[in-house]
């Protein structure tokens, strides 16, 4: 059974292939779910590791509906990807009535040529999930990481079992995968799992000082961008 390491650093990702894992999913931030790491980042676990680095191609935390900037930026990373010399990328773009955004990824898949293509967890916003499987195959992906349409994939379980059954895309369970579940989804017939295995470390006392993180950025069903009505009135009230 493949085994997938969704890392968040290069520690995470020598850790991975320490352990035995079969690749990396390589990005920042999970506490959005991930997003795009850096180019220092994949370059020293592309050059380090001898597992597959598969990149995480997602340019903000949030929905998967983006503006043409953020999709540009998005075929941006893929190529940069390439560059460097990953095995993989992981992406997916939706519409906003949940369905595959069909032409935008596509466009992703194409312009992934030669490397294989994942279809994230974006799969488990879709409406129809087994019309959107038959599209994501329509247009090449190979894989696609989900949680069965449910908080964690022991939850969705039977869903992805069906799923698999009905199509020969790879269906690799991800989210909340752990030692106690792992071999449950072998069981049922998956040939791949996606975890972290995340731990906390280095800690610090922080009592008496300001936190650093925003929560009101943690905002899923809009989308943050400098407003320019607000910088204007600051670059006015100084300049």
């Amino acid at each position: 059974m493949l085994i997938e390491v969704c890392a968040n650093s290069l520690a995470s990702a020598r850790h991975a292939e320490r352990a035995g894992a079969d690749r990396v999913e390589l990005c920042s931030e999970l506490g959005v779910g991930g997003v795009t790491p850096s180019i220092g980042l994949i370059q020293l676990v592309k050059g380090e590791l001898n597992i597959p680095v598969h990149v995480l191609i997602r340019p903000r935390g949030g929905h998967f509906m983006y503006f043409d900037a953020e999709f540009e930026v998005m075929k941006a990373d893929i190529l940069a990807c390439k560059e460097l010399g990953v095995d993989g990328v992981v992406a997916g773009v939706l519409r906003d009535d949940f369905s595959i955004d069909v032409k935008r990824t596509k466009a992703l898949v194409e312009l992934s040529q030669g490397i294989h293509f994942t279809f994230h967890r974006a799969f488990d916003w879709v409406a129809k999930p087994l019309e959107a499987i038959k599209q994501l195959e329509d247009i090449g992906v190979q894989t696609i990481l989900t949680s069965g349409a449910k908080s964690s994939s022991e939850e969705g379980i039977l869903n992805l079992k069906v799923w698999q059954q009905r199509s020969k895309i790879t269906i690799m369970a991800g989210g909340g995968v752990s030692p106690s579940n792992a071999s449950k989804f072998k069981e049922i017939g998956l040939s791949a799992i996606h975890c972290s295995g995340t731990s906390f470390e280095n800690p610090l006392d922080l009592e008496g000082k300001i936190s650093m993180n925003s929560s009101k950025h943690l905002v899923e069903d809009k989308v943050a961008v400098s407003n320019l009505d607000i910088l204007n009135s600051i670059v006015r009230a100084v300049k």
